[in-house]
């Protein structure tokens, strides 16, 4: 590696790791805020905390690589050109390609660790994740209550209590279960108390009134006779309800696309009885994360085929590195509509690859020289042309001419 290879390189795989780790660093606190709720008023560990939220930063580092190669290697060489350290370069013999090798270098260990991320690591801390909140939801249920709120502990599960006291009892407490399909409850009580059990928290309820509205059949009615809805009413002294989900089939922890491997999206298992539109996203999920590191190569060809293709200007190169943001906000946008066109019609996945791979290649024929492009010949100046000669040697034109 020639030492202005190295000199390039340094400045780029410098600029790109402060550049990316802070970029993900402000993303983790901004998503982050949600969860601290759960630190400072439900009483969940700061060592949980930060593993949970941890977990987020492969799918963050995953997205924002490819577009931070880009920033870096598009002002690393403006900036090398404001400085005229590529006209140097240039006068010693460089050509466009040669000063090109530092960034591609980066930008091919970029797309290797994107290509990590996206094929193993963001399955896997996805997973973990999911995991975290499958069981903050089920087994830790009893931190989601918060008094004054209806907290949805599930889809089908809905606790209310008016007042928590600091020894953790709950007053005036309303629960709305529709777990039984078909027999909703509702339960007032004056108070309770939220203890472990074996299937997850469990609040026991004190004085208080059971309502359920089932379908019975009138009594004394003929055979045949159709069921209508009736409103049971049971008074309790004390009385349990488990906050965890049932036990149903239905109701285990379904693994969506971003918890599976690459694999597992392009042969779903049949076993799974997956619905054919799951099917039809799956397998445009895993053709996207196969593709999706090749951007940060592209993106980074896009910057290169701007900042030298443009050549030196004295008042800097903003109006070029603008073109060149544009043009990849621009394929950001249209990533993200070939892949919702994609998932809802698998004949279009070939557009994810041509979208990841076609942006370099038409880099680098710029990078190239843009071959077989038409040129318009350059004007010739007015004293050298065959006229002006022809005029100051004192002979007619026409004798000029031939």
């Amino acid at each position: 590696m020639s030492r202005v290879t190295r000199y390039i390189s340094r400045q780029i795989a410098v600029s790109l790791l402060a550049v990316t780790i802070g970029l993900a660093a402000l993303i983790w606190l901004t998503q982050s805020l949600r969860f601290i709720e759960l630190v400072l008023d439900r009483g969940l560990s700061f060592a949980v905390f930060l593993e949970l939220t941890g977990l987020l930063l492969p799918s963050f580092f995953a997205v924002i690589l490819p577009i931070t190669t880009f920033i870096v290697t598009l002002f690393a060489y403006v900036r090398l050109s404001t400085d005229r350290e590529l006209v140097v370069m240039r006068a010693a013999g460089l050509s466009d390609w040669q000063l090109a090798r530092p960034a591609l270098i980066v930008a091919t260990l970029s797309t290797v660790t994107c290509l990590v991320l996206q094929t193993w690591l963001v399955p896997v801390s996805h997973a973990a994740f999911r995991e975290w909140q499958f069981e903050i939801r089920n087994q830790m249920a009893a931190i989601l209550l918060q008094e004054g709120v209806f907290s949805s502990v599930s889809n089908d599960l809905t606790v209310y209590a008016r007042l928590r006291e600091n020894d953790g009892t709950l007053r005036g407490i309303l629960i709305h279960d529709m777990r039984e399909p078909g027999a909703p409850v509702t339960i007032l009580a004056e108070r309770g108390v939220i203890l472990p059990g074996a299937n997850g928290p469990r609040v026991i309820l004190l004085n208080g009134q059971r309502q359920q509205m089932e379908r019975v059949v009138p009594p004394r009615s003929p055979p045949g006779t159709p069921t209508v809805p009736q409103l049971s009413v049971l008074t309790f002294g004390e009385n349990s309800v488990d906050l965890a989900r049932s036990g149903r089939a239905e109701d285990a922890r379904n693994r969506d696309s971003r918890e599976r491997f690459v694999g597992e999206l392009l042969n779903p298992d049949p076993e799974e009885g997956l619905l054919e539109r799951d099917i039809r996203k799956f397998r445009a999920e895993g053709h996207g994360r196969l593709a999706s590191p090749l951007t940060a190569f592209s993106f980074a060809m896009v910057g290169l085929a701007v900042a030298l293709s443009t050549g030196f200007r004295r008042h800097g190169g903003g109006m070029s590195a603008m073109m060149a943001i544009a043009a990849v906000i621009t394929l950001l946008a249209l990533g993200l509509a070939v892949g919702n066109l994609a998932a809802r019609d698998n004949r279009f996945i070939p557009l994810i690859w041509v979208h990841a791979i076609g942006p370099a290649i038409l880099s680098a024929w710029v990078l190239s020289g843009a071959p077989g492009w038409p040129r318009r010949a350059p004007p010739v100046p007015a004293e050298r042309s065959p006229a002006a000669a022809a005029r100051r040697a004192g002979l007619p034109q026409g004798a000029a001419a031939e």
